[in-house]
């Protein structure tokens, strides 16, 4: 009995033993901020397909969001655990025939391209040829996304003839880049051709912004029956299409037909984003066209997003130097009102809307309630790719 007991004693501290480097790891408080969020999340969620809090595998836009710039951080910064955690999930996604777990191309949902970006880089150090398969099988996609009759994509197969902001980070810089990396100088009109026939869509003249989304068939209940627009401007939504425009601009070569059309909308969202910009924090509203009004709240992805958009796009000249100030006005506030620190130095991002969309099973009406009432969460990958990426943009002007 004596020795059952201690064997069971022995085996428990034996577990606590293991588990406590987990749970006690900390984060060095004098490293930068994008190693400090990257390290949190590498705690967090020990195993990278754990990522955006799930308890299954998944290939979605998220994963590619975070371990995209965790790249970048590993790219800046050199450490070797950082680039092992992103392979690895794209090792554990990605089989040898180039097909990938949880992907089905039949699907035509732009969100299922944009982690495919990550395999970019990782096909390029490791040279396994699985990873160049997938990337061509996500390619494919595009030749069979359903469009509308002026070429713009639909967001996904099962929402017809709707363009979404979202969906232009989700396909276009994966397009660019594949355009790019391939020498396929044909699809840089078709890049381009999403982000104009979107705007087109999407803007809103009495005010200067980008609505969420629009059915061009003016079917949805969402949609305003005369120009198929969705009700609001969504923060985040227009967070998406900015990075999509500092991001796909990279790889279209500056003679391109058109080009000065995606850097013409570029800077009308940095003229907007500055004027709507919170003068007390820095930060923007969860709801653009509604800021400041009552239930309305500063919200952490859609700020990091304009940072980050804002710091890249000063740093490559696609926007008048003068935005710097409002990039350095939003960080500063970024990191005095969404971030928190724990004893262990694991950073915390606060106040990030979980998701939002329109239409769909549960019907989600893009009204102002809608918005103002979805689920808030910490630490949400939407907040803190961004994050991390705007951190990398500022770390690189104390350079």
């Amino acid at each position: 009995m004596r020795r059952i007991l201690f064997y069971n004693f022995f085996i428990l501290a034996l577990l606590v033993t293991i588990a406590l480097p987990a749970s006690s790891r900390q984060v060095d408080s004098k490293l930068p901020w994008s190693v400090r969020m990257t390290e949190s999340e590498m705690i967090r969620y020990p195993e990278s397909w754990q990522l955006d809090f799930q308890p299954k595998l998944k290939w979605d836009y998220c994963h590619g969001l975070e371990l995209g710039a965790m790249l970048d951080v590993y790219d800046m910064y050199g450490d070797k655990k950082i680039r092992d955690y992103a392979i690895a999930y794209a090792d554990t996604m990605v089989h040898d025939d180039g097909t990938i777990t949880a992907y089905k191309l039949t699907d035509y949902s732009l969100d299922r391209i944009n982690s495919g970006k990550i395999l970019f880089r990782i096909y390029e150090q490791t040279k396994n040829p699985k990873y160049k398969k997938a990337l061509d099988l996500l390619y494919s996609q595009f030749a069979g996304q359903p469009r509308n009759a002026d070429g713009g994509f639909w967001h996904k197969k099962i929402y017809p003839h709707q363009m979404w902001l979202d969906g232009l980070y989700m396909g276009a810089p994966f397009y660019a880049e594949y355009a790019f990396r391939n020498n396929l100088p044909q699809d840089y009109a078709d890049v381009i051709n999403q982000f104009v026939t979107c705007a087109r869509h999407t803007y809103d003249p009495k005010n200067g912004l980008y609505r969420h989304a629009a059915d061009v068939s003016r079917t949805e209940r969402w949609a305003d029956p005369v120009t198929g627009q969705s009700k609001h401007s969504w923060g985040r939504a227009m967070g998406w299409y900015a990075m999509a425009l500092v991001d796909a601009l990279e790889f279209i070569p500056k003679h391109e037909a058109g080009r000065d059309s995606l850097l013409a909308i570029l800077d009308n969202i940095a003229v907007q984003v500055k004027k709507l910009q919170d003068p007390k924090t820095g930060g923007w509203y969860q709801v653009l066209d509604k800021s400041g009004e009552k239930g309305n709240y500063l919200e952490s992805s859609c700020s990091a997003m304009f940072v980050y958009s804002l710091f890249k796009a000063v740093r490559l000249g696609y926007i008048d130097k003068s935005y710097l100030d409002v990039a350095l006005k939003g960080y500063k506030g970024f990191l005095d009102n969404f971030i928190e620190v724990d004893g262990n130095g694991l950073v915390t991002i606060t106040k990030a809307c979980a998701v939002a969309g329109l239409g769909g099973k549960v019907y989600r009406s893009g009204d102002y309630e809608y918005y103002i009432n979805e689920t808030i969460r910490n630490n949400d990958p939407k907040a803190v790719g961004p994050f991390i990426m705007a951190s990398l943009e500022y770390e690189r002007l104390q350079k």
